[in-house]
């Protein structure tokens, strides 16, 4: 099994016809994405490989059922195309662009939730169910990274993605589901929203979460297994470490903010819930040895 996306999943693709649309999208369909139309205002009647393009959403549901939709659009179009997708009945949806202006990412976080939708994004790789299918950019052909298994993935970041996932794979292990959460400061979906998800999927022994300086995410992750809510391995790696005290630090979502979001509160609330958190990448596949032991998985 999987989460969110499978080889059945029919996903759309809004921005097809631009260039990182059309390139991503073939090799989306090469790696088994059962992608079902595109839609570029202006551009119906177009083909992407076999994949027709329509003006809009709603018309091309009109020709085919869709159950997730990608956006390759820029940020400053990205709630209205998320609302044209919303707005058609459309439940899961992944948005790649980077810089949503924050007031946008507000409204669009709510109108997810509204709408009863899981919305994974912005600035984000996408994400991808190993061997199964992608929604997103991702090199796939990198054996030594994506390689199906049974641990499940998050990340907050893209630079330090393929790096964590390589010490995974090198220690005997491949993942289930990899899901980029972003690195915006409003992710329309956060961490502790998606580990339901894993905790049901029986193909996924072990989550290991890829986070950072800044925000409260992993904290909300530490406080969902106090809960009980999610039982399973969890090891995570936080970037950040060595960043100087009372600095702002890589991308938007990665900052310190009155006090709050230091790598030093995330590894004691992390530990403190039964997390085990790595030092440095090439200790996470130690860890999750450690940790599915400890579990007798």
């Amino acid at each position: 099994m999987s989460i969110i996306l499978n080889e059945k999943t029919r996903v759309l693709v809004q921005g097809i016809t631009g260039r990182e649309g059309s390139f991503w999208t073939k090799h989306m369909i090469d790696y088994g994405t059962n992608v079902v139309a595109g839609v570029t205002p202006g551009k119906e009647g177009r083909t992407i490989g076999e994949v027709p393009v329509f003006h809009t959403v709603k018309r091309a549901m009109a020709h085919v059922e869709v159950d997730a939709s990608l956006l390759f659009v820029p940020p400053r179009f990205a709630k209205a195309a998320l609302k044209e997708a919303l707005d058609a009945g459309i439940k899961k949806v992944v948005i790649l662009c980077d810089g949503i202006p924050l007031h946008d990412a507000l409204q669009m976080r709510s109108a997810a939730r509204l709408a009863g939708a899981m919305v994974i994004g912005g600035n984000t790789s996408g994400i991808i169910s190993m061997g199964k299918a992608m929604m997103g950019f991702f090199p796939y052909w990198l054996d030594r990274v994506y390689k199906p298994g049974k641990i499940g993935i998050m990340t907050r970041s893209g630079s330090l993605t393929n790096e964590v996932t390589a010490e995974v794979v090198k220690a005997g292990f491949g993942a289930s589901s990899l899901i980029g959460i972003g690195g915006d400061p409003v992710p329309l979906t956060r961490f502790a929203e998606v580990l339901p998800l894993f905790q049901s999927d029986p193909a996924t022994d072990a989550v290991v979460i890829i986070g950072e300086l800044g925000g409260t995410m992993e904290e909300e992750v530490a406080e969902a297994m106090k809960k009980g809510l999610f039982t399973k391995p969890l090891v995570a790696y936080l970037g950040g470490r060595t960043a100087p005290k009372g600095k702002k630090m890589g991308h938007a979502g990665a900052i310190i903010t009155a006090g709050k979001g230091t790598v030093e509160d995330k590894i004691a609330a992390l530990s403190g819930a039964g997390a085990y958190v790595a030092k440095k990448p090439s200790m996470v596949g130690e860890l999750l040895k450690s940790a599915l032991a400890k579990h007798q998985i």
